[in-house]
């Protein structure tokens, strides 16, 4: 009988324990550029076509006629609403698209994700208003020079031409240089200018230097032949409708102004928070 075999010691091993790598993203950026620049170029491309189709709809709505078409103040708050419509629709767009195309981050905390998608509208609202204003400004220097050329060219052509149209008041310089048919009137290119720069000087500063009063009024009063009692009061009279045009464009400026800072930022508000949806979403695509 063979004597029994010693049980062994049995060896417990560890099982091997699947590591899991610890990947770092420091390597790869916080912000994918080619989802803001998409993002910006889609928002600039729908906020023009937005701009032309609201100008559109504008100008069918007014008429050159009285009582006929929307009124004023119709018209204002009309484009004042389509403005901030406009960047919220444009803007919102190209955030959503930017937070969905941009890149999936796995190792990275839900706090910073969000704040990342937020950044990434941000960005795509910044970059669109860069790429918007550009544009807007190479075409109106392209509109502003061709202005210039026509009004130089008819200028050429006629002493007085076109190129006065161009100053806000040159209205106002007609009315006051009106003949009452008694004298025949002139076309005095260097005097209108004189009177131009008058009524310019007095604007910025609020009124009428005495000098230049009592020139005018004998400028008027030669060039038109009224007495210089009415040249004094035509001249007076003139210069306060001036005052209030300028009051006006003025307050409408500062008008639009305002309301432009709020559709900036209602644009900048949507673009955020339209790439944190877009991210969200962007992290919840199943991979198949």
């Amino acid at each position: 009988m063979q004597p029994s075999a010693l049980p062994r010691p049995v060896v417990e091993r560890e099982s091997p324990i699947a590591e899991v790598p610890n990947r770092s993203e420091h390597h790869s950026g916080g912000i994918s550029w080619a989802a803001v620049i998409g993002g910006a170029f889609v928002s600039a491309s729908l906020a023009l076509i937005l701009l032309s189709l609201g100008t559109g709809l504008g100008f069918s709505s007014v008429s050159p006629w009285a009582n006929a078409g929307a009124s004023r103040s119709t018209i204002s708050g009309m484009a004042i609403g389509w403005l901030i419509l406009t960047q919220i629709i444009a803007f919102a767009m190209g955030g959503y698209l930017a937070g969905r195309l941009r890149t999936k981050w796995v190792h990275i905390h839900t706090d910073e994700v969000y704040f990342r998608d937020t950044a990434h509208g941000f960005l795509v609202w910044a970059v669109g208003m860069v790429i918007t204003a550009a544009f807007l400004t190479s075409a109106a220097a392209m509109f502003a020079g061709g202005v210039a050329q026509r009004g130089g060219t008819a200028n050429a052509a006629d002493t007085r031409g076109e190129a006065g149209t161009l100053n806000p008041n040159a209205y106002f310089v007609d009315m006051l240089l009106r003949s009452n048919g008694a004298v025949a009137e002139r076309n005095d290119t260097a005097e209108r200018g004189e009177v131009e720069r008058i009524f310019g000087h007095g604007l910025k500063s609020g009124a009428i230097p005495p000098a230049d009063q009592t020139y005018l009024d004998q400028m008027v009063s030669a060039r038109t032949g009224i007495s210089p009692a009415d040249s004094q009061k035509r001249v007076s009279d003139v210069f306060g409708q001036a005052q209030q045009a300028a009051d006006e464009a003025r307050r409408a400026f500062a008008h639009l102004s305002l309301w432009l800072f709020v559709a900036l930022l209602c644009g900048a508000f949507c673009a955020s928070y339209a790439g944190t949806i877009g991210g969200r979403q962007r992290d919840h695509v199943t991979t198949i």
